[in-house]
């Protein structure tokens, strides 16, 4: 669910447009060099319960030969099902699918009750980096290979019954695919990393509806939004008008509880390296301007809403290889995220570095798009995936 540092650079130089969030002034957005976010005044406790080091997969390097064991790292996009979590590890393979340094293919999907203990596993060709639990169908959706190469595989949670779809034409974007959201019914999936393979269209998807064929194991893409798609300005010297996107960086993707103050029931996606919330209200699909862009003060992973006062963020910590539960008291309707500063476009080669902290979770306001760093207490947590479950 990131791209390095380096390509986020190299992209965002031969980016020929202007972001809607760009357009906002530094002042209203850039955080000074020396400046560290505010604090919000609920402490939340992080306590660490599934740590990869104690998880293992057996591999054959780059498929072929004897069979290795290896501990599971990388943990990153996460969902629950039936009072179960579903984390991708990604092992150390590249976002193309490319092996490790010691030769592994494949990522690892694990299933854990909420207390962090391992039911099962299944490994997966690639790259996973988007992990999404449909309770419709009960099946677990996984994406493979963020920035080109994408295929996407559904496990069932029934059977365990692992099954491989490959796209029915190269993805017109160019990259790959990241985030899913089960979205009122559709399987809502970013068009990850435009421009990967080559130049992306002008208008180039952003999020892609995709469908499901079983017998053909063909997974059917159409665009919802493009990354050149007009949308109403939430804040900054445009606000309340209209602007033309220029996403650089699709990535991570929620739909909005009701209980949020704000784009409660829309759908949203994050354009990570641009510093960008888009929301997408579905009454508004097939007829007329539908999209809002909320420009935020720093670039983000996945965002979670509190839907009950009691309850429980799960977060991935890529970092640590862990996967946290984080407790506490939570205002209902108050959205949290994973605050990425070295994922942003232009952000350092060297990173985490000066301006560019590790990262860290913070609450969103939807008005204004600022941050407010959480105080935590407890293990330390640098967060990338991560979901709300009440009690």
């Amino acid at each position: 669910m990131n791209i390095s540092s380096n390509r986020r650079t190299a992209r965002l130089a031969a980016v020929a447009v202007v972001s809607a969030g760009a357009l906002l002034t530094t002042a209203a957005l850039a955080l000074p060099a020396s400046a560290q976010p505010q604090s919000s005044h609920h402490t939340l406790f992080v306590r660490q319960i599934a740590f990869g080091a104690d998880l293992h997969h057996k591999y054959q390097a780059n498929g072929k030969g004897a069979w290795h064991t290896e501990t599971l790292t990388q943990p990153d996009d996460i969902s629950t099902l039936d009072g179960r979590l579903y984390v991708g590890f990604q092992n150390a393979t590249g976002p193309q699918g490319e092996p490790s340094a010691d030769g592994n293919l494949d990522s690892t999907i694990v299933e854990f009750t909420l207390y962090g203990k391992e039911v099962r596993q299944w490994d997966v060709p690639g790259h996973a980096d988007g992990v999404t639990a449909d309770p419709l169908t009960g099946k677990v959706i996984v994406t493979v290979n963020e920035d080109a190469n994408s295929s996407l595989f559904t496990i069932s949670a029934a059977s365990g019954h692992l099954t491989h779809y490959a796209y029915n034409k190269p993805l017109p974007h160019k990259g790959g695919t990241d985030a899913i959201s089960i979205y009122h019914g559709q399987i809502l999936i970013s068009a990850s990393a435009p421009g990967t393979t080559g130049t992306a269209p002008k208008g180039a998807p952003a999020v892609y509806v995709v469908s499901l064929n079983p017998w053909t194991k063909i997974a059917t893409v159409r665009a919802l939004f493009n990354d050149n798609s007009t949308a109403k300005a939430v804040n900054g010297p445009h606000a309340g008008t209209n602007v033309t996107l220029a996403l650089t960086d699709p990535d991570s993707n929620e739909v909005v509880p009701h209980a949020s103050p704000k784009f409660g029931g829309d759908f949203m996606l994050d354009s990570q390296g641009d510093r960008e919330l888009i929301f997408d209200q579905p009454h508004s699909w097939g007829g007329g301007a539908s999209l809002s862009v909320l420009a935020i003060t720093r670039s983000v992973d996945d965002t979670s809403w509190a839907t009950s006062h009691f309850g429980a963020l799960y977060i991935t910590d890529a970092t640590a290889d862990t996967v946290d539960q984080v407790t506490g008291w939570f205002p209902i309707g108050t959205a949290y995220s994973s605050v990425t500063p070295c994922d942003e476009n232009g952000a350092p080669a060297t990173c985490p570095g000066p301006g560019f902290p590790a990262n860290y979770l913070a609450t969103v306001n939807l008005t204004t798009g600022a941050l407010t760093k959480v105080a935590l207490s407890g293990a330390a947590l640098q967060p990338k995936g991560q979901i709300f479950i009440r009690f």
